[in-house]
């Protein structure tokens, strides 16, 4: 079954301490075993927009929802050729001084594994192993008929075959691969299908109504359960897929560190709350305790 998107979130009462003291967040990684629950905050210094930050991309665009893309070809239309241009940009990010510090500090062995809301490899382009991809990857695409995974730089040169002048230029490329693009350019643009049984491909991400894949859910859960602590890095836990391991991992009695520029759904459960930009705070991190 799949869920109503949750696309906003908006605080009540005052807003909770924030410290950009680094403390307790170095005392939990100097202990080790934290888990590492890394969202769109952390890609921005890649020049990979968030979506809910004070430049977030929810201000002007509207993300793909799942129910939308099956439910005709000009919903596919609108997002593969918008998604043509902006996963260009997305292979060109290069991981940023955040995403090598939490590699650094796995190699330590003070992370135990890393969570990602992420959907853009560069926690894997850091050389983080392991990586819990809980939205899926932008890198991969999928038939929904077959079931077909091939990779992105198969179906790149496939629709480059089938649309020859397509010039368009993207605007904005947001955090889904997704770029702003007009729709009179949209209209002309040509879809391909799976090419082992025609069927439709989609990319091999979560979108937005649709559900996490259960054992993907229970390997996260398990992953909490095996942790001392969880660190929370450039997510805002608008949407329960991350926000629920926050509240296993505070129901637990677990120490909850919120690493995050602006207030978070998750802040509530958090025991330590800092507010300082990621690459920064990580780099320091790393450079005190790797």
């Amino acid at each position: 079954m799949r869920t109503r998107p949750t696309l906003s979130w908006t605080a009540t009462g005052a807003p909770l301490p924030r410290t950009e003291d680094l403390t307790e967040v170095e005392r939990a990684l100097a202990a080790g075993r934290v888990l590492v629950l890394s969202g769109a905050g952390l890609s921005t210094e890649s020049g990979i927009p968030d979506y809910r930050g004070a430049a977030g991309s929810l201000r002007k665009h509207t993300p793909m929802t799942y129910d939308e893309f099956v439910g005709g070809e000009a919903g596919r239309r609108r997002y593969w050729a918008r998604s043509h241009l902006g996963w260009r940009a997305i292979a060109r990010a290069r991981p940023n001084a955040g995403h090598r510090a939490v590699t650094r500090l796995h190699a330590a062995g003070l992370v135990s594994g890393v969570i990602t809301q992420n959907v853009d490899g560069l926690h894997q382009a850091a050389g983080t192993p392991d990586v819990v991809e809980l939205h899926g990857g932008l890198d991969r695409v999928v038939c929904l008929a077959c079931r077909r995974l091939s990779p992105r730089e198969e179906l790149d040169r496939r629709l480059r075959a089938a649309n020859p002048g397509f010039a368009a230029r993207a605007s904005r490329v947001n955090p889904d691969g997704d770029a702003d693009l007009p729709d009179e350019q949209v209209r002309s643009f040509a879809l391909v299908d799976c090419a082992d049984c025609g069927g439709v491909l989609k990319p091999d991400v979560v979108f937005f109504g649709e559900n996490v894949p259960r054992p993907r859910v229970d390997h996260c859960r398990a992953l909490v359960d095996a942790a001392d602590a969880l660190l929370v890095l450039g997510s805002s836990l608008t949407v329960m897929s991350g926000l629920r391991f926050v509240r296993r991992a505070a129901g637990a009695g677990k120490p909850v560190l919120i690493v995050n520029r602006g207030e978070t759904r998750g802040d509530a459960h958090a025991t330590t709350r800092v507010d300082l930009p990621l690459g920064e705070a990580l780099t320091t991190l790393a450079d005190r305790l790797a």
